[in-house]
């Protein structure tokens, strides 16, 4: 088996990167063929919570105090040297054969074959959400894993034609292994009654369970219920996610502001991080799963609606048509009269089974999605252990 290093990512910080890793080790101990060993790195002050997921066998963990925000290597010491040498100090210490590294970069001298994983490229497409030395350290980063790299990992085909467009010497060097989400027993253990009950929804809502990002678009669908309050037409999101975007500290409250000012009142409920379980027992309830993001990779909320068969409503970017391939009701993005045209043919087809995959349905196309995952993850990671070794 061929021991491979992850940091893991801040919970709070980045749920959707912290959820993306704990569902990678889970798929490759599923439906792999262990022939890769995952070897998580976790900050000293990471919660036992966020490591109980991995402690059932998934993964191996390691207390890593260098991991923790703000301890990282000095990236002068790594321009100087070409090497985080904490970094490789503790994957020598436990035997690393290779490294899978994202938002990080270990220098241009590591000894240890690293495969960068490249969520997607929000920063050249969105520039106006980050801040100038937001940018620059996104961009210079990604200049400097895509030149370092082994291999450069990708979600989508979209998000290829970005990479090799924005930066020309990834060609040749990038890998698209879209990700599919095993749900485990979350997926079913609570009842849809009962998640009713614990969040008060006593009417029929949609689902929208994205962290409250900015490029995540909440506002469009709070101004799309407006609209459609306006036309006598009753509809309730109920939204969850974490609550603190790092770049824009205070949209959380602008978003309840929001709500209060449209004189809304309960019909957009905001919860924070929720149990698991919880959001795969509001999705199966909901009329359909929103995701009206501006910008992704590849998401996570689209293949854990898929993975049970839940509907979707999703904003028309390029990735969401190609995860789907035309199964959803879509909307431009910067138009909140289109999203409320989607919501109401979105209510005007619930409960109605045409076009709806059966529970064992989605359950058959996502264990394909799973085996194809696990496959094409241990495949790079083993091309990428083996052309080090030839080369060393």
């Amino acid at each position: 088996m061929i021991r491979t290093a992850f940091v893991l990512p801040d919970r709070q910080r980045w749920t959707g990167g912290y959820q993306y890793f704990v569902n990678l080790f889970r798929v490759l101990k599923c439906y792999g063929g262990s022939r890769v060993h995952p070897v998580v790195f976790a900050a000293e002050d990471c919660p036992e919570e966020d490591l109980s997921p991995l402690q059932t066998g998934i993964a191996e963990v390691v207390r890593a105090p260098w991991t923790g925000s703000g301890r990282r290597s000095p990236i002068g010491s790594i321009l100087m040297t070409g090497i985080d040498r904490r970094a490789l100090s503790a994957y020598r210490e436990h035997g690393i054969q290779a490294v899978f590294e994202s938002a990080a970069w270990h220098g241009w001298r590591f000894p240890i074959p690293v495969i960068a994983w490249l969520p997607d490229f929000q920063h050249r497409n969105l520039a106006s959400m980050f801040s100038r030395r937001a940018w620059w350290q996104r961009e210079l980063g990604f200049r400097a894993q895509i030149t370092t790299s082994a291999a450069i990992m990708l979600s989508s085909e979209s998000a290829r034609d970005d990479c090799e467009k924005l930066y020309p010497g990834s060609a040749g060097k990038t890998d698209v292994i879209p990700f599919a989400v095993e749900p485990g027993d979350d997926a079913y253990t609570v009842s849809e009654d009962d998640v009713r009950a614990r969040y008060g929804l006593s009417e029929p809502y949609f689902y929208l369970p994205n962290q409250y990002w900015r490029h995540k678009n909440h506002s469009v669908v709070i101004r799309a219920l407006r609209i459609l309050r306006d036309r006598g037409v009753s509809a309730m999101v109920v939204a969850s996610g974490a609550s603190v975007d790092p770049r824009h500290p205070r949209l959380f409250e602008s978003l309840v502001d929001q709500v209060k000012e449209l004189g809304l009142g309960e019909a957009f409920r905001f919860l924070r991080l929720i149990p698991r379980a919880d959001v795969y027992a509001l999705m199966r309830g909901s009329i359909a799963v929103i995701n009206p993001s501006l910008f992704e990779g590849w998401s996570t909320t689209v293949e854990e609606s898929k993975a049970i068969g839940a509907p979707l409503v999703l904003s028309a970017i390029p990735v969401h048509r190609e995860q789907t391939g035309g199964a959803a009701e879509y909307f431009d993005p910067m138009s909140p009269e289109d999203a409320a045209a989607a919501f109401s043919r979105a209510i005007d087809s619930a409960g109605k089974s045409a076009g709806v995959p059966t529970r064992s349905d989605a359950q058959a196309s996502n264990l394909e999605r799973l085996e194809c995952y696990a496959r094409r993850i241990e495949g790079l990671i083993e091309r990428v252990a083996a052309n080090a070794s030839v080369s060393g």
